[in-house]
């Protein structure tokens, strides 16, 4: 099952595994996506308002749940690229038990706290109980979300990323079966879709979890396997806990930009949530090839073979800056195509306005974040965690100070959208300059420590 990256040419290595995983995220996006389409096409506008303004929220989820299993994902590659097969068997089995917990623990968070975090967030009175009502549903199956990331990432760890895609392939049908079903055969209406995503996203995490267990008792060892270590939990939250507070920074400066975009009423916010949504597909391959750089470089730091980094670097920069720009030029000549299969074109002009602003602004500067994403890949693999949280922090706090400002001016709701790329040029400055540097390579390795 396990793909050794150590070994071959760099750039169809890394191809090969960026590749599944770049499709297996389109396709974990047609969740909230699908969700948005049907309330907005069979629902109504407000419908689509009160689904869009949980988004910040349960992209923070979804943030959290990601950072951790990405940051376990780097110490369960690292122990396989430097063969220590027993050691990397005990933190699979640890960081499952550790993330079955934290899932459990914020589900009951978000069903206790769902509606005072809705007006927190000054969602408007109109579509305050359809907002509530998918919130407190969508918690219920956190659980089952933070299982599949976990899952997703000891798979991407070991080099195996079909696997993945082919369960988010087979939930993501079911997913829009149900969707549809729920809401325009049994009338079920924004409740129905969050269902929808529900019972998807709890099948998807348990054909994983049964697979992941098949191929897992193949992978023999000489000692007797330790299901939970509490040193191999400590030293993959000091990786875990940045990188979920990377993504959970990006989900929380959406909670920040959508209190801005919610000033606005809910055509600003029914236009937003539908170029979010479009957005977050376009962002979501470059992502995922910074994700993949990150397991190359973790699996070849850990075999002590830095000199393939850069190699992988190399081809990582080449793939994201394809997908990048082939993503502006589809996104800024036809974006308003796309914003007409969330809202009725006829009745929702102004929205679909403020919607094509937001992406026209956005998809030019989509290389930046491809660039970024790709040299905090290797900074995240090989463990240099300080300046990666430092150009984190950077762009986030750049996104929400601008947003802040540039919104008070003449250019209102659109200095909220030329916030971001500024935050993303300031993150590509501190990550690509700590690269050259070359501090990362004297990192210290997992594998050296246990």
């Amino acid at each position: 099952m396990a793909k050794d990256m150590t070994v071959g040419k760099p750039f169809p290595t890394l191809f090969k595994f960026a590749l599944p995983m770049v499709v297996g995220n389109l396709f974990q996006q047609l969740y909230n996506v699908v969700d948005s389409m049907v309330v907005g096409n069979f629902v109504g506008e407000d419908a689509l308002a009160a689904v869009g303004t949980t988004t910040s929220i349960t992209f923070l989820f979804i943030a959290v749940a990601v950072g951790m299993g990405i940051g376990c994902s780097v110490v369960i590659s690292q122990l396989f690229g430097a063969k220590h097969t027993d050691t990397m068997k005990s933190a699979i089995s640890t960081s499952l038990i550790a993330m079955f917990i934290l899932g459990a623990g914020l589900s009951l968070f978000g069903l206790v706290a769902h509606r005072l975090i809705l007006t927190w967030l000054s969602v408007p009175e109109n579509i305050f109980e359809d907002a509530a009502a998918y919130l407190q549903i969508y918690c219920m199956g956190l659980i089952f979300l933070f299982m599949y990331n976990i899952l997703n990432s000891v798979f991407n760890a070991l080099g195996e990323s079909r696997f993945p895609l082919l369960f988010l392939t087979l939930s993501s049908v079911l997913n829009v079966a149900l969707d549809l079903y729920f809401v325009v055969r049994l009338d079920m209406g924004v409740p129905g879709v969050a269902w929808a995503t529900l019972i998807a996203q709890g099948i998807s995490a348990v054909l994983s979890f049964f697979v992941l267990m098949r191929h897992f008792r193949q992978i023999e060892t000489a000692k007797k396997l330790k299901l939970f270590d509490g040193k191999l939990l400590a030293r993959m939250f000091r990786l875990a806990v940045p990188t979920t507070i990377q993504q959970s920074i990006v989900s929380l400066g959406l909670v920040f930009v959508q209190g801005l975009v919610n000033g606005y009423g809910s055509v600003v916010i029914a236009g937003y949530t539908a170029a979010t949504k479009i957005d977050t597909i376009a962002i979501g391959p470059m992502v995922q090839v910074g994700n993949s750089v990150s397991t190359f470089t973790a699996q070849n730091m850990g075999a002590r073979r830095t000199d393939r980094v850069k190699s992988g670097l190399v081809s990582g920069l080449i793939i994201s800056a394809g997908i990048s720009l082939s993503l502006t030029a589809l996104l800024f000549f036809f974006g308003e195509n796309f914003l007409n299969a969330f809202m009725d074109s006829a009745e929702s002009v102004e929205a679909i306005r403020y919607g094509i602003d937001y992406i026209h602004v956005v998809s030019a500067f989509y290389v930046l974040m491809g660039t970024m994403n790709v040299f905090n890949g290797v900074l995240r693999g090989a463990g240099d965690m300080k300046v990666f949280m430092a150009a984190t922090l950077t762009n986030f706090s750049l996104r929400i100070l601008f947003a802040h400002i540039l919104s008070a001016t003449s250019m209102g709701a659109s200095g909220i959208w030329w916030s971001i790329p500024i935050g993303w040029g300031a993150g590509v400055l501190i990550s690509g300059t700590r690269y050259a540097g070359g501090k990362w390579k004297v990192k210290k390795l997992v594998a050296a420590e246990l």
